[in-house]
């Protein structure tokens, strides 16, 4: 569907993701019934979780929203405007818990989810439970939603950074866990029932976008909704209701030169009429980045009809995916995923 080749321009050291998605110009299929999503977790999530009102927004701003039916037992909360919210957002529960006390099938079975977005473990590592604990209790929820949808699809995220003032240990706890996601995604996503990483830890400050250390503030539900949009998006776009969708992974590596970066390009998801694409940008160079930009063709006939985490420029086939105003400066080695 795509043509694999990349020209990267690359400004500095740099790991970044940007999401694309891409669509055929000539229309779009006909709207099948909406994508049933509930979004899973806890304080985070639900109280208010208005980053839930902001990405339902954005979805309406985009002429989607009649696409999404957002689901779960409990009702939206007030958040300055009408919105779809329902959820399952438990302030206080640990998945840990959850999973043990056989919670999730129940909110299953009255919410009927297609698509299930989760952030969740906030308060398993406040409460010390170890990172294997809390994925064991993750493989415990997914096989759960498998058994009520063989075609889930499951939107995971690495949860926010978390610095209170009586858990010294629990920032230290949050890197454990996120760093163990990706490994834990790669062996627990299948074909049928594709598992995806959001990141909503990178660019995510405790300082400026948290109220107290841990739950958002407008910043931080702003942050929060761009992060999930675009996986959303392809998962509404990519995901009918009643059939479980094909997820195919290409990828395309540049070689770096001496002292800059590398780019790899891939494909993880396809619909008809369209996929989403990341773009991955790795450091190689000793020296903090002000700026990167990566070059690429698309096959003629697709265009780019959402961005996340770039600012793109389309000329006929040839596209510009550049760094957005807030992930162009990172320290040499670090690394900063979207989508």
């Amino acid at each position: 569907m795509l043509r694999r080749t990349l020209l990267p321009l690359l400004l500095a050291a740099l790991t970044a993701v940007a999401a694309l998605t891409v669509a055929a110009r000539p229309g779009t299929a006909a709207q099948a019934a909406p994508v049933r999503v509930m979004a899973l977790g806890d304080s985070i999530t639900g109280s208010p979780g208005c980053w839930r009102a902001l990405l339902w927004d954005e979805l309406r701003k985009a002429g989607r929203a009649s696409e999404v039916d957002f689901v779960g037992t409990l009702n939206p909360d007030g958040c300055g405007f009408a919105y779809d919210g329902e959820h399952e957002g438990h302030g206080g529960f640990l998945a840990t818990d959850v999973a043990a006390r056989d919670q999730l099938p129940g909110w299953l079975a009255a919410a009927r989810p297609d698509v299930v977005m989760m952030h969740f473990g906030t308060n398993d590592v406040w409460s010390a439970r170890g990172t294997a604990q809390i994925l064991a209790a993750f493989d415990t929820l997914v096989a759960q939603m498998r058994a009520s949808n063989p075609a889930m699809r499951v939107l995971v995220a690495r949860i926010i950074p978390m610095n209170p003032p009586t858990c010294s240990a629990c920032a230290q706890r949050v890197v454990d866990l996120n760093a163990a996601l990706p490994a834990w995604v790669a062996r627990t996503s299948t074909s049928q029932s594709p598992v995806v990483l959001i990141d909503q830890w990178t660019g995510f400050s405790t300082a400026t976008d948290t109220y107290d250390g841990v739950h958002p503030n407008a910043a931080g539900d702003r942050k929060i909704a761009d992060r999930w949009y675009p996986a959303l998006l392809a998962a509404i776009s990519g995901v009918p209701p009643t059939t479980g969708p094909t997820t195919t992974t290409t990828t395309t590596t540049s070689t770096p030169p001496p002292g800059g970066c590398s780019a790899t390009v891939r494909v993880v998801n396809r619909w008809p009429g369209g996929a989403q694409l990341e773009i991955v940008v790795t450091n190689t160079g000793p020296s903090a980045t002000r700026s990167w930009s990566v070059r690429f063709a698309l096959r003629a006939g697709l265009t780019v009809s959402n961005a996340w985490s770039t600012s793109v420029t389309v000329s006929g086939v040839d596209v510009t995916a550049a760094n957005a105003g807030w992930n162009g400066a990172v320290a040499p080695a670090g690394s900063t995923t979207a989508g």
